[in-house]
């Protein structure tokens, strides 16, 4: 497997081996810089891969290991590559599946020798050079779209607690993508299951989407530098076309607090002093080198969504903290909507996107979702009066103020085509303004008198009309004497 090609007499050897974490010992004249690349030499068939990570005296770097370090002595050479970790990029990558060194997982050919390779440390983009995020990116999600839209070129993350969704919101941005967007799609598996890597994959190959997209697996069962670093890979991949060949780019990242996760497990080994929480005195850092890179020049962009594993659902997480700061918009996941049958789970009132202003999205797009969310806030602040007491005993504005905030909820639900084979229900993707055309009918009090459960698990507005009507003689049935 050719990890490398550029290669130079320097050679070393293993003084230690703790974890993922190794320190080589070399000749006092040619210590290899900070993130240069150490190639092990041993009889092992999978080769092992070493990023530098500090100096500890004239003689010795401390590295840490990309691939797993079973079987690995003191005393095995290693050799110095004179620079950093390079990986393939351009259409070769294509349509294939590549680990953190850019070697194919996929059990296909191996890539053409002439396949352009890049280094995964270099600067983010000038903030001279950078032009500011716009235009909107349509997901075809109700409550996204409406409520927080993504950006073209931006950044957006989707927070949440284990099994409330993130994963199937982003499974079903992809089949999006795949109807919507013309672009390069790069795929960043950041410590997640095998299982679902297989399935993505399957996904994919099945949506047609492969052939316009390259996947980065960096798995949970891997050692932590792979999935430190998984991230830079595919990150790569998506500037080259950026930059080299001038197209946009789609980059999703599932799942980011792994990335924080595998740093901080680094740190440990590394002999740093851990900070808040736990985390990674470099936390800040890590993160800004990632999400920096992210960025949109010269009329080509760069789109990044992203999922955030919310360790016990807490949003005051130090590593969620770190990462919101990066973003356009910030997608909430509610584990009470998800507990309600509320599915997307998407927290309409936590969520927010720097988009969501008149002179972006339109005076009509930002009337009616502020109307939305202030309906849905007074909903939820009579939720107790309405607990102890009974719908009774409150006014009339207000009964029928909590009637459109419950028929809202339950319109901005929709079913995804990933779940189809769950539900047995065909999934939807709505156009904005057919979402904005229902809220406002919503608000307006034209469905005053529908069921709500014409309204739960719909697409647009006259999908539930048509329910409606189709339940109304058995509720007049029910309702005759």
């Amino acid at each position: 497997m050719d990890i490398q090609a550029v290669s130079v007499a320097n050679i070393g050897q293993v003084l230690a081996v703790r974890g993922s974490v190794v320190d080589v010992a070399f000749s006092a004249d040619n210590l290899p810089s900070i993130e240069h690349l150490l190639i092990v030499e041993w009889d092992n068939k999978q080769a092992l891969a070493l990023e530098v990570q500090s100096h500890v005296n004239a003689h010795t770097v401390r590295a840490v290991a990309l691939q797993n370090t079973y079987g690995l002595q003191r005393g095995t050479k290693v050799r110095a590559t004179g620079g950093p970790l390079t990986v393939p990029v351009g259409n070769a990558v294509l349509g294939r599946l590549l680990d953190v060194t850019g070697a194919t997982r996929d059990n296909g050919p191996a890539l053409p020798p002439d396949t352009p390779r890049m280094p995964i440390h270099h600067k983010a983009p000038q903030l001279t050079v950078r032009e500011k995020p716009s235009e909107l990116f349509e997901t075809g999600i109700k409550v996204i779209d409406l409520l927080a839209p993504l950006a073209q070129g931006g950044k957006a993350a989707m927070f949440g607690g284990a099994g409330v969704g993130k994963t199937v919101l982003v499974m079903e941005l992809i089949h999006a993508m795949a109807q919507n967007y013309q672009g390069i799609s790069v795929f960043a598996g950041i410590g997640e299951r095998s299982r679902e890597g297989h399935e993505l994959l399957r996904d994919m190959q099945r949506s047609g989407m492969l052939a316009k997209t390259a996947l980065v697996f960096g798995q949970m069962n891997e050692p932590s530098g792979a999935r430190w670093r998984v991230g830079l890979t595919a990150l790569t991949i998506a500037e080259y076309y950026r930059d080299a060949m001038r197209q946009d780019v789609l980059l999703l990242m599932d799942n980011v607090f792994r990335f924080v996760q595998a740093g901080a497990e680094i740190s440990g080994l590394l002999g740093r002093l851990p900070s808040r929480v736990g985390y990674q005195p470099t936390l800040a850092t890590e993160v800004a080198a990632l999400e920096e890179r992210i960025a949109s020049v010269a009329g080509v962009s760069v789109t990044a969504i992203e999922a955030v594993y919310v360790p016990a659902d807490d949003f005051t997480d130090p590593a969620v903290s770190a990462i919101s700061a990066h973003l356009e918009s910030q997608i909430m996941l509610s584990r009470a909507m998800a507990a309600d049958g509320m599915y997307p789970a998407i927290d309409p009132l936590a969520s927010t996107s720097t988009l969501l202003t008149a002179a972006t999205v339109g005076d009509e797009h930002y009337r009616i979702a502020e109307q939305v969310r202030a309906t849905i806030a007074r909903y939820q602040e009579l939720q107790d009066i309405i607990a102890l007491l009974g719908m009774d005993e409150l006014g009339s504005v207000d009964r029928q103020l909590v009637n459109r905030a419950r028929k809202l909820q339950r319109f901005l639900t929709q079913p995804f085509e990933v779940t189809e084979a769950f539900t047995g229900k065909p999934g939807r993707s709505v156009k904005r303004q057919e979402t904005l055309a229902g809220c406002a009918a919503i608000l307006a009090g034209e469905c005053d008198d529908w069921d709500e459960g014409s309204l739960y698990m719909v697409g647009t507005l006259d999908e539930a009309r048509i329910r409606e009507q189709a339940s109304a003689p058995i509720q007049n049935r029910k309702a005759a004497p």
